[in-house]
């Protein structure tokens, strides 16, 4: 059996198996439907004549292209930036063309940072089904490892927080510990460091601290901020 017909069963199995148990799903037949968009990009790879390696190339080419990463490094040139605002007293902002999560600050006295917002996500510590992003984790990784040009994005990095609330007025969460950071070579990289809201954004508290408010806690949550 050729691998197009192996894959054609497989779906026609996949597809009968969402039909006979979606009766009462509201996305009823979309499960078949991307089955079948699948098989159609599988066809193209093997009407190519692509061998299983140049399916392996061509799957991380189009998985970077669905991810929203460039396949080339990025290369800090006026002609990929937008202007977002310059209504900061002390910096521009700027988001790249080619890739939307990744900005440019630039600052009045002439320094350049960058940010990738999609390059870590966070994971409660305690609890590890979500995942969710926060603005603060951001910042420390920026410190940590800033990006330089040129850039080419890789595999997310992995970081394990605790968020719960003190009061109520404060929202979802007014306190966070950063423990650690798993990068994607599975390197573990220490932080402890905690923060509490104040009136001007976060403000760095010593873990005592930290362990006293977590007694009063009202909840605990992952939430995008």
């Amino acid at each position: 059996m050729g691998m197009l017909d192996w894959a054609r069963k497989e779906v026609k199995l996949a597809c009968e198996k969402e039909a006979a148990t979606e009766e009462n799903n509201a996305l009823k037949g979309y499960g078949a439907h991307c089955y079948k968009s699948a098989l159609r990009a599988f066809k193209k790879l093997i009407n190519d004549r692509h061998s299983g390696f140049g399916i392996m190339i061509t799957r991380q080419i189009l998985n970077r292209l669905i991810d929203g990463k460039p396949l080339t490094e990025i290369e800090d040139t006026d002609d990929i930036w937008n202007l977002i605002t310059d209504e900061k007293e002390d910096y521009k902002l700027y988001q790249c063309k080619r890739m939307s999560a990744l900005f440019k600050y630039v600052y009045n006295d002439g320094t350049i940072k960058y940010d990738d917002i999609n390059r870590y996500y966070c994971v409660d510590a305690y609890d590890l089904e979500g995942t969710y992003s926060l603005k603060l984790v951001g910042d420390i990784i920026n410190e940590l490892y800033p990006i330089t040009m040129p850039y080419y994005p890789g595999k997310k990095m992995k970081v394990y927080c605790e968020t719960f609330l003190t009061d109520e007025a404060n929202g979802d969460f007014d306190t966070v510990g950063v423990f650690y950071i798993l990068k994607p070579e599975l390197e573990k990289i220490k932080i402890n460091r905690f923060f509490k809201v104040g009136e001007d954004g976060w403000i760095e508290i010593k873990k005592n601290e930290f362990n006293e408010r977590k007694k009063v806690k009202i909840s605990c949550c992952g939430t995008e901020n």
